[in-house]
């Protein structure tokens, strides 16, 4: 004591203010030197509330584009940074993350999406980065892992069909998707296959097939509600026709298949802007040329960011 006042060692501040504190700052940024403090303060940067949703859509890999598979190339240090982020949040979080957002132009390998699976298994909401470099060894090593998986946002995929497959697997409780880039026959028929109790599906500013939707409607008996807003559809004529045609209006026998829904999210507005974006993308949308956290947005509440 020293002139009536007393001093109180930082290690001795209240939990729930020294918490509060570090709620108000970038965690990535500013927890690698609080953790390090003390053991008070390192406790306080892994309580679990912290770190129940770790959102990296601030992260985009430096990357450039190739010819050859992956058709992506991602200098080194970007690799690093994404390593050392991952693995502070994946050693402070203890298993406690329940929502992980990634952008979609990170590029993860199969050894840093494993790390993150092993070390967040009560995952239940996942938004995907890139696949580009994930093989399906990998995205199958971490969907065996979360089982707790209910929610999912992920760009499109040639081959969608072992993706869907392994969340039937793996996660019983799986009922929201969201596909990002475009929607066509064969992942529509895979969605029906394993995905039979799916009951929410966004489409939201991608490219459909017509003939997709119709299975879509046709084959989820428990989908509750369907988002199309925005939606590049366009119907594909049978043989010998060979001219796609772009719809301009939702048409009356789709209108009447999802007439069951609960909620059918739909616009194809001229003086929309994001209609007028998914049209002049056709509805391949060059998210980069747009607002900073535009691809974040959906009408289905549960799937916005």
């Amino acid at each position: 004591m020293e002139g009536g006042t007393v001093s109180r060692r930082w290690e001795d501040l209240d939990t729930d203010v020294l918490l509060k504190i570090i709620e108000s700052f970038n965690k990535f940024e500013l927890a690698p030197g609080i953790a390090h403090v003390c053991r008070a303060w390192r406790w306080a940067c892994s309580d679990p509330l912290l770190w129940q949703t770790v959102d990296l859509s601030h992260m985009q890999s430096n990357f450039i584009k190739t010819s050859l598979e992956p058709y992506v190339y991602v200098d080194n240090q970007s690799d690093r940074t994404l390593t050392r982020i991952l693995r502070l949040s994946l050693s402070l979080s203890h298993g406690h993350i329940l929502t992980l957002v990634f952008h979609y132009n990170l590029y993860l390998t199969d050894e840093q999406l494993s790390y993150t699976a092993e070390r967040c298994p009560r995952l239940k909401r996942l938004v995907m980065p890139a696949w580009n470099r994930i093989k399906r060894t990998g995205i199958c090593k971490a969907m065996s892992t979360w089982k707790d998986l209910e929610s999912m946002t992920m760009p499109s995929i040639g081959t969608p069909r072992f993706v869907m497959e392994e969340i039937f697997k793996n996660c019983k409780n799986f009922a929201e998707l969201k596909i990002m880039g475009s929607f066509n026959v064969t992942c529509a028929n895979s969605i029906v296959q394993f995905l039979p109790n799916l009951k929410m599906l966004s489409l939201r500013c991608s490219m459909v097939i017509k003939e997709a939707l119709v299975i879509i409607l046709d084959g989820l008996e428990h989908l509750e509600v369907l988002n199309i807003s925005h939606c590049h559809i366009v119907e594909v004529p049978p043989p010998p026709a060979q001219k796609r045609i772009i719809l301009k209006e939702i048409d009356d026998s789709l209108l009447q298949k999802a007439s069951r829904l609960r909620q059918f999210f739909t616009c194809m507005n001229e003086s929309c802007i994001m209609c007028q974006r998914s049209k002049a993308d056709e509805g391949l949308m060059r998210w980069y040329r747009y607002e900073e956290n535009a691809w974040k947005a959906d009408e289905v509440q549960s799937l916005a960011l």
